[in-house]
């Protein structure tokens, strides 16, 4: 029975690696699947992991019909046997229901991968449908740590190492980015909330106003 498989998880927990290493065994079965992605760190049409893997994909743009791209495979007599996507967070509603459709009336197997909050707290269109179709929803097992130590829940967006909680939705950035630039990063809920990203914490720590001092 085909199912519509959402892995979710947070920045750094290996979503893109998964992707990459089902993409991997099906292909070594003599299976072959369609890779869908948006706005990946590598560039248009890239299915990019940390590790530095990568591989060609499909990039779904805006506005893309996914199950008619899919059909036109088919029927032009393309072999597909599974739909892997990645950064599925950014996909529309209308494009989950597509991958819905894939499922019910192609029956594919889809595994989207993405991750369900923005850097706000709160949900993505693409993430929040699909957790309202998805046949199953699994959470990453690779937990990604805040700077702290405690497991990390939220996404952070930063520029110049500084925590902003404004801005469109979607900016395109990376963990490893250079001072001035926006990037991202994970943080435990209690940093979220207290905006102390990784170099808050160690500018705080070198300060000597929140240092205890001791006079003789």
């Amino acid at each position: 029975m085909s199912e519509l498989v959402f892995f979710s998880g947070t920045m750094d927990c290996g979503k893109s690696t998964l992707a990459l290493q089902i993409g991997h065994n099906r292909s070594a079965r003599g299976l072959q699947g369609v890779i869908f992605t948006r706005d990946d760190r590598a560039g248009e049409g890239k299915l990019s992991s940390r590790l530095g893997l990568v591989t060609e994909a499909v990039e779904a743009a805006e506005g893309m019909d996914l199950y008619g791209y899919l059909v036109r495979q088919l029927s032009q007599g393309g072999k597909v046997d599974y739909v892997i996507v990645d950064e599925a967070q950014f996909l529309a509603p209308e494009q989950i229901d597509q991958l819905a459709r894939v499922v019910d009336e192609l029956g594919l197997d889809v595994f989207a991968f993405g991750i369900t909050t923005d850097f706000r707290t709160k949900l993505f269109p693409g993430s929040q449908r699909l957790i309202e179709l998805a046949d199953r929803i699994e959470q990453l097992q690779v937990e990604a740590l805040c700077w702290c130590g405690a497991r990390a829940t939220h996404n952070a967006r930063t520029v110049g190492g500084e925590m902003v909680v404004e801005g469109a939705q979607v900016v395109v950035g990376d963990v490893n980015r250079a001072a001035g630039e926006v990037g991202y990063e994970v943080l435990c809920r209690r940093h979220h909330r207290r905006r102390v990203t990784s170099a808050a914490a160690h500018a705080g720590a070198l300060s000597p106003d929140v240092l205890p001092v001791n006079h003789a």
